[in-house]
């Protein structure tokens, strides 16, 4: 079975490409190949979430939020690449939603353990979809490397838009330990 969660070349919009062909959000329902949809996460599975403030602090308590909720689940083994995905997620919205959407709401994280994977969710306020900044990949620059580093760890990411403003970006990472 191979997992269609995104479109082949990219979720995201490239930055400073004039050729650069947008791609719209994700299915609401990832799918399998064929299109059938995968079977949903029972709504009793595992699952937490939290607001944080768009600062310092706000970013701080993303890292221990993920730290301690990982910890409670037994998924320490998860835990450097979900806090680094996370803490990336987080810093993109904090940085880019907060100066696009003064007085917004709050950044909300989530995490839902699914079988053999767990979702890390960052929703907010705003409607732009991420942006992977040109140039990133060489490893010299100071900033625009977070969702080069989330394609990086994850075995899927994409973003979805929320109702009645804003997007949710998302990342899936297994829970299998290392072998």
């Amino acid at each position: 079975m191979h997992l269609t969660l995104r479109p082949p070349a990219s979720a995201v919009l490239p930055a400073g490409d004039p050729g650069a062909r947008s791609y719209g959000p994700l299915p609401a329902v990832p799918r399998i190949e064929d299109g059938t949809p995968l079977p949903t996460v029972p709504a009793a599975a595992p699952h937490a979430a939290v607001s944080i403030t768009c600062s310092r602090e706000g970013l701080a308590r993303a890292r221990s939020f993920t730290r301690d909720t990982l910890g409670d689940w037994s998924l320490t083994h998860c835990g450097d690449d979900a806090t680094l995905v996370m803490t990336e997620l987080a810093a993109n919205a904090v940085t880019h939603a907060a100066s696009r959407c003064p007085g917004a709401p709050d950044v909300r994280l989530g995490f839902r353990l699914e079988p053999a994977h767990l979702l890390l969710t960052v929703s907010d306020p705003d409607d732009h979809p991420p942006v992977v900044s040109p140039g990133a990949g060489s490893g010299l620059e100071e900033h625009g490397r977070g969702l080069r580093i989330v394609d990086a760890l994850s075995e899927a990411w994409g973003w979805t838009p929320t109702a009645p403003i804003g997007k949710t970006v998302w990342a899936r990472l297994s829970t299998r330990p290392p072998i």
